[in-house]
């Protein structure tokens, strides 16, 4: 009897022996997952499964009841509300600079640490901000998937999109609180202030000079390293800024985009009609703060100024005169030369000077010049 029932538990032990499944076996077991029926993608719950449908709706259930504003996800609605509520719950613990986003204070942080964990494959360059790579790698791409409504241009960053669209619109929705003056785009308004403050928070680090524009010390500093990185197609010449390539351009292109309301003449320079149309105004508004006369353009009144220092900036190379404007400098280099470069179209003769060549001209003309 006793052998029997050793038997029996010998047996009903290899029954309850645990049962080794693998790793992978046991994972599986219970799993389910979610379909999406547009695109195929999975989902281990069925809340994502319904959160990703919105995608391919356009559903948004989630509404800001203080902007009406609507939002396809809850958690991008209570993000959102901190906009209004002005809340940052997020601070940092290094420099106390709070966010409204979690995200935001993940990126604020490699500031600090100098992190950038996104490279790019094709040059190297690394980035901060998984966003930052997505816009930088379209510089390889050409890609510029924003498009204008209005005029067809594209570009490869939205934010480039919205500040052009103001450009059709006329919006200016950034307002200098000292002066009321309004402004497209946040930098320029930014910019702006500084001339209210008179601060110049960017200096060069070979001369000094201090800018109150990053993109002005930039452009600064090329006079330093020499370089002129904006190339002309047609010529070659090269050029430090890209407004004076454009400016360039139009020697080429015969191109004169700024027009007189007044007399209709056209100029390829916006400063060239500024000035010309102070003729028509007599307006003077550049003033010697010496003497108090005034000139119509801010050129003018620097080389005026020469006269009260002393200055005479431009030489001669062959006899050493000294002069305080480079157009007498021109003329006088003219003695040393023989050069005769105004001549009269009815007789032929050559003049050093253009006045000579006017003076000269009454002759033929038979006019009196003072009467």
């Amino acid at each position: 009897m006793e052998n029997k029932l050793s038997k029996k538990q010998a047996k009903r032990k290899k029954v309850s022996k645990k049962i080794d499944f693998p790793h992978e076996m046991l994972k599986d077991i219970g799993k389910v997952s979610y379909h999406c029926d547009v695109c195929k993608k999975s989902f281990s719950q069925k809340g994502n499964l319904a959160t990703h449908k919105r995608t391919h709706t356009g559903e948004k259930p989630y509404h800001c009841d203080i902007c009406g504003k609507s939002f396809s996800h809850g958690s991008t609605l209570i993000t959102h509300k901190r906009i209004h509520t002005g809340e940052k719950p997020y601070p940092c613990d290094t420099c106390g600079r709070s966010f409204s986003q979690v995200i935001q204070l993940t990126n604020h942080k490699r500031i600090h640490t100098g992190e950038k964990p996104y490279p790019c494959d094709i040059c190297g360059i690394s980035f901060s901000k998984r966003s930052t790579l997505t816009t930088h790698n379209r510089i390889h791409t050409g890609e510029k998937p924003y498009h204008c409504g209005s005029c067809g241009k594209a570009f490869s960053v939205s934010s480039n999109l919205i500040n052009h669209e103001r450009i059709h619109t006329g919006e200016k929705p950034y307002h200098c609180d000292i002066c009321g003056k309004s402004f497209s785009q946040i930098v320029t308004l930014t910019n702006h202030k500084h001339v209210h403050t008179g601060e110049r928070p960017y200096p060069c680090d070979i001369c000094g000079k201090s800018f109150s524009q990053s993109g002005i010390l930039t452009i600064h500093k090329r006079i330093h390293s020499g370089d002129k990185p904006y190339h002309c197609d047609i010529c070659g010449n090269s050029f430090s800024e890209r407004r004076v390539l454009t400016t360039h351009k139009r020697v080429h292109t015969g191109e004169k985009p700024y027009h007189c309301d007044i007399c209709g003449k056209s100029f390829s320079v916006r400063s060239t009609l500024t000035n010309h149309r102070h003729i028509h105004t007599g307006d003077k508004p550049h003033h010697c703060d010496i003497c108090g006369k005034s000139f119509s353009q801010r050129s003018k009144l620097t080389i005026h100024n020469y006269i009260h220092a002393g200055n005479k900036p431009h030489h001669c190379d062959t006899c050493g005169k000294s002069f305080s404007q480079n157009g007498d400098l021109t003329r006088h280099k003219r003695i040393h030369t023989g050069e005769k470069p105004y001549y009269c179209d009815v007789c032929g003769k050559s003049f050093s000077l253009r006045g000579s060549l006017t003076r000269h001209m009454y002759i033929h003309t038979g006019e009196k010049r003072y009467k």
